[in-house]
C-alpha cells in the first residue's frame, strides 16, 4: 500500500529524523572540549561504518519525503557533526593557517560544512567548470527555443517519427552519436529530442530514464570517452603493476560489464514490446492516454512562455547550435589532452589524447565557444536581437539553478564523506573478504562498488577506491578474474550512480529531461535494480568461467527471457493503473 506524504507530515519527518540525529550524536558531545592538534586530526568515527550513514540518511529522506534539498541539507549536517566530535574546530589566521582554540560542538561543525565543504567544493576547479558548463548550456537550449529552433525539429520529426516507439529508438540513435561524456549527453540529448519525446507523448519520467540509462553505461563502453580515460587513471602506477596497461584493461573488461550491456538490452526490449511495470508505469499511463507528460503536479524548468517563441525558426536552426556545440567540445577535451601539443614523437595521438583529456576544462571551453557562435549565427539569421540577451542570460540561469543547486549539496555532501574516511573503511573491509573468495570476488566487487556510488553519488570516486583494491589482489596472479573483477567494478559505479538521488548523472538527466528529480529516482530504480539482480547471478558465473565468449551471450539471452517473464506479469497492467500518487 502507497503512502502519500502531506507537507506538513514531510517537514515532522524531516524534523524528527534532525532530532534522533542529534540525540545519537550528544553523548559524544563531551569530548568536544577537548584538546587536539591541528595537523593530522580525525574524527573518532573516521574509517568505520559511520562515514557512510550521513550520505545513506540523505537518500532515504529524499526517497520517503521527495524532499531533495533538505534531505541533502540534513546529510550534510549530520556529517559535519561527526565530524567534528571529540576536536576543537579550527580558526583560521590571515595566511590560512589553522589556530585551534577551546570552543564547542557547534562551531566546529558549522566550520567544517561551510569552509571545508560549501567553499571548498565551490571553489573546486573541476565542479566550477561543471556548473559553468551547465549554466552555458540552459542559455544555449533557451535560445534554440526562442528563436523556434526546437519547435521547428519537433514538427519535422513529428511528421516523421509518428510512434512512441519510433520516438524512444530515435533518442537511442542520436545518444551514440554523443558518447564522449556523460553529462554532454544528458543536457544535449534532453534538450534535442524532449519536443519529439513530447509529442509522442512519452512522459518525462521515461524520458529522463532513456537519458539516465544511455548515458553512462555507452560511455563506459565506448573506449573513446573521457570514462575510458578516468578508469586507465586508477591502474597503480607501481613497479608490481607494470605489466598492466590501464586502457587495454578497459578494453578487456568491457564484455564482462554485464550491467551496462543488460541495461541497453533492457531498454531496447522494453521499447519495442511496449510494456513497463512499477511506477513508470503509472507515468506511462498518464502520458498515453490523459496527456499528462509529468503525472505530479509541478512542472519543472516551466519557465518559456509560447508567446516568446519565434514562428519564423527552422530545424537548422536547432541542428547548427547541437553540431556546433559537439564538434567545439571533442575538439575542446582532445586539446586538454594533449592533442594539439607536440612531445619527442609529433603530436599525440586522438585515444591519447582522450586518455588525458580533463573533461570540465573541455567542457567549459567547447561551451563557451559555442555559446558565442551560435549568439553570432542568431544574429545574421535575425531571429535575436542584442536586447534579448539580456532576458536570455537569467532564463537560462534559472533554468539550471536547481541541478546547479542539487550538485552543490551533493558535492559537499561527498566531502562530509571523505573526510570521515569512507575510503579506508572500504578498504580495510574488502581485503580479507576478497583474498577468501576468490571466484566470488566478481560479485562481491560489483555489490561493494554499488553501494559505494550509490552512498557517495560518484561511479569516478568508486573506481578510485575499488581498482586499486581489485588490482592488488589478483595484479600477477590471476589475470583473468583480474579482468572480471575490473569490470564488475565498473558495472557497480555506474549501477550506484543509476540509483543514487544524489549522483551528479541522476540530477543532469532529471535537468536534461525537465522531469521531477525524485520521480526519475524512483521509476528508475526498478529498472535498474531488475538489471542489478541478473547481473549479480552473471558475474558469479563469470567468476568461475571467467570467459566472455561463455557467459555474455547468456546473460543477454537469459535477460531477455526475464524481461518476457515480466513483461507477461506486468505488461496487461498498463492501461488498467490506478491513479494513485508518485
Amino acid at each position: 500500500m502507497l503512502i502519500k506524504l502531506t507537507s506538513l507530515s514531510k517537514w515532522r519527518l524531516i524534523l524528527a529524523a534532525a532530532v534522533t540525529v542529534f540525540a545519537v550524536c550528544l553523548p559524544f558531545v563531551v569530548h568536544a572540549t577537548e584538546g587536539s592538534e591541528a595537523a593530522g586530526y580525525e574524527s573518532p568515527l573516521y574509517g568505520t561504518f559511520w562515514s557512510l550513514v550521513p550520505p545513506l540518511i540523505a537518500i532515504i529522506l529524499a526517497l520517503i519525503t521527495k524532499e531533495v534539498f533538505s534531505s541533502l541539507f540534513i546529510g550534510v549536517l549530520i556529517g559535519g557533526i561527526f565530524f567534528a566530535l571529540g576536536s576543537n574546530p579550527a580558526v583560521y589566521d590571515e595566511a590560512g593557517e589553522a589556530v585551534w582554540q577551546s570552543t564547542n560542538i557547534f562551531t566546529g561543525t558549522l566550520n567544517h560544512i561551510v569552509r571545508d565543504g560549501f567553499l571548498t567544493q565551490l571553489t573546486d576547479g573541476w565542479n566550477m567548470g561543471i556548473i559553468i558548463f551547465l549554466a552555458i548550456l540552459g542559455m544555449i537550449v533557451v535560445m534554440m527555443s526562442k528563436v523556434g529552433g526546437a519547435q521547428a525539429f519537433g514538427n519535422w520529426a513529428s511528421k516523421r517519427i509518428k510512434t512512441r516507439v519510433g520516438a524512444q529508438l530515435a533518442l537511442m540513435v542520436f545518444h551514440l552519436f554523443i558518447f564522449i561524456d556523460d553529462y554532454f549527453a544528458c543536457l544535449t540529448v534532453g534538450s534535442v529530442m524532449r519536443p519529439v519525446t513530447d509529442r509522442a507523448k512519452v512522459s518525462r519520467a521515461k524520458l529522463a530514464y532513456l537519458i539516465d540509462a544511455t548515458a553512462a553505461p555507452i560511455c563506459i563502453l565506448a573506449p573513446i570517452s573521457t570514462w575510458a580515460a578516468a578508469v586507465a587513471s586508477y591502474i597503480p602506477d607501481e613497479e608490481a603493476y607494470s605489466d598492466i596497461n590501464g586502457f587495454t584493461m578497459f578494453i578487456q573488461a568491457i564484455p564482462f560489464n554485464f550491467y551496462a550491456i543488460l541495461t541497453i538490452v533492457m531498454i531496447l526490449t522494453i521499447i519495442l514490446l511496449k510494456f513497463d511495470y512499477g511506477p513508470m508505469a503509472v507515468h506511462e499511463h498518464n502520458a498515453e492516454l490523459k496527456g499528462d507528460l509529468f503525472t505530479t503536479p509541478d512542472r519543472p524548468y516551466d519557465d518559456v512562455k509560447e508567446e516568446d517563441i519565434q514562428e519564423r525558426g527552422r530545424v537548422y536552426d536547432l541542428a547548427v547550435p547541437v553540431i556546433i556545440l559537439i564538434i567545439s567540445c571533442v575538439v575542446a577535451l582532445i586539446y586538454t589532452g594533449g592533442f594539439y601539443s607536440p612531445g619527442e614523437d609529433g603530436y599525440g595521438s586522438f585515444v591519447t589524447a582522450f586518455s588525458n583529456a580533463d573533461a570540465a576544462t573541455g567542457l567549459v571551453l567547447g561551451s563557451v565557444f559555442s555559446i558565442v557562435v551560435v549568439i553570432i549565427y542568431y544574429l545574421c539569421r535575425r531571429l535575436l536581437a542584442v536586447k534579448d540577451l539580456t532576458s536570455i542570460i537569467p532564463k537560462g540561469l534559472n533554468a539550471m539553478a536547481s541541478p546547479i543547486l542539487i550538485l552543490t549539496f551533493a558535492w559537499t555532501l561527498k566531502a562530509m564523506t571523505d573526510a570521515l574516511g569512507s575510503r579506508p573503511f572500504v578498504e580495510g573491509a574488502m581485503a580479507g573478504p576478497a583474498q577468501n573468495f576468490a571466484s566470488f570476488l566478481p560479485a562481491l566487487v560489483f555489490i561493494v562498488s554499488g553501494f559505494i556510488a550509490f552512498s557517495t553519488g560518484t561511479s569516478w570516486g568508486t573506481y578510485g577506491i575499488m581498482v586499486p583494491i581489485v588490482c592488488a589482489v589478483f595484479a600477477g596472479v590471476d589475470n583473468d578474474l583480474l579482468v572480471v573483477g575490473i569490470a564488475a567494478c565498473l558495472a557497480g559505479g555506474v549501477l550506484g550512480d543509476h540509483c543514487s538521488p544524489i549522483s551528479d548523472t541522476t540530477i543532469m538527466a532529471s535537468a536534461g529531461a525537465q522531469c521531477n528529480h525524485i520521480n526519475h529516482v524512483n521509476t528508475q530504480l526498478p529498472y535498474a535494480l531488475t538489471v542489478a539482480a541478473f547481473s549479480f547471478v552473471m558475474y558469479i558465473i563469470a567468476g568461475f568461467t571467467r570467459s566472455a565468449l561463455i557467459t555474455l551471450p547468456i546473460a543477454i539471452v537469459g535477460f531477455v527471457a526475464v524481461l518476457f517473464v515480466i513483461k507477461k506479469v506486468f505488461g496487461k497492467t498498463r492501461h488498467r493503473v490506478k491513479d494513485i500518487a508518485v
